[in-house]
């Protein structure tokens, strides 16, 4: 059993399925200058037309822009381009020219639907957002499960197989490193059956403060019997999701089911 008390740490987190931790925004500011820049420089370029062409006309290629900034994704930026937008209509577009002041009703009743087909469409396009991101992290579940399920399937050998658990406990978890060991862990912290995390009797909530920079027990169970525990030290600060943490819990139990086996097979 001693060959299965090695750490497993995994410099390269993504998994052999190829899992990868969510993106990060690393330009917000990108899609904020194309926010306010893009309605501003469309009510420019239609300046030479605005005696000629009505101001519902006008609103509705502003429109255009902001549906566009809204394919991003963030409720936040296509609110920004619907301000913008109605701000850039009111002075480029509408008379009196260069000037942000209203004259006329059908101008203000036409700012105002700016903004608000702004808030509505930033709202369904983050909402399409978070369906994608969940429906393709589901996808990279079931993938994970799946890659661990044939090694326990295919009579792969125990220790191997705790190594492959390790490395897609680290991806899946943002850990810094993964370690298997047959004797308790003398950490506070333990994953229960259902994914959550608790310290003694208290709920950790991992979503909003990540995993206990300490330490994690996750239990690997077999038989209805602890046969042995993943140590998990996170990365500090990195949030995990509660489907995560019932996919490790999952990952877990089938380290637990092969060890069941490869000691009914020793013993036979």
């Amino acid at each position: 059993m001693d060959s299965l008390t090695q750490p497993t740490t995994v410099l390269n987190p993504a998994a052999s399925i190829g899992w990868e931790p969510p993106p990060v925004r690393r330009h917000p500011w990108l899609l904020l200058a194309v926010a306010v820049l893009g309605p501003v420089a469309v009510a420019l370029l239609l300046t030479p037309w605005r005696d000629r062409l009505a101001g519902a006309d006008d609103a509705l290629i502003l429109v255009v822009v902001i549906v566009a900034v809204a394919t991003a994704g963030y409720r936040w930026a296509a609110a920004v381009c619907a301000l913008a937008s109605a701000l850039s209509f009111d002075f480029f577009l509408t008379r009196p020219y260069n000037s942000f002041r209203i004259t006329r009703t059908s101008d203000l009743v036409t700012e105002l639907l700016l903004l608000v087909v702004g808030l509505v469409v930033g709202d369904l396009a983050a909402r399409g957002r978070t369906q994608r991101v969940a429906a393709d992290r589901g996808r990279r579940h079931l993938a994970l499960l799946h890659s661990v399920t044939e090694l326990a399937a295919g009579g792969t050998d125990p220790s191997e197989l705790i190594d492959a658990a390790g490395q897609e406990l680290t991806g899946l978890l943002n850990l810094r490193s993964c370690e298997f060991t047959p004797r308790k862990p003398p950490v506070a912290a333990r994953v229960g059956s259902d994914g959550t995390v608790r310290i003694g009797t208290m709920d950790w909530s991992t979503a909003d403060l990540g995993l206990p920079h300490r330490g994690v027990d996750l239990p690997v169970r077999g038989g209805g019997a602890v046969l042995g525990h993943f140590v998990l030290i996170p990365v500090p600060g990195a949030r995990i999701p509660s489907d995560h943490l019932v996919v490790a819990v999952a990952l877990a139990d089938q380290v637990g089911a092969a060890l069941i086996g490869s000691a009914a097979h020793a013993a036979s």
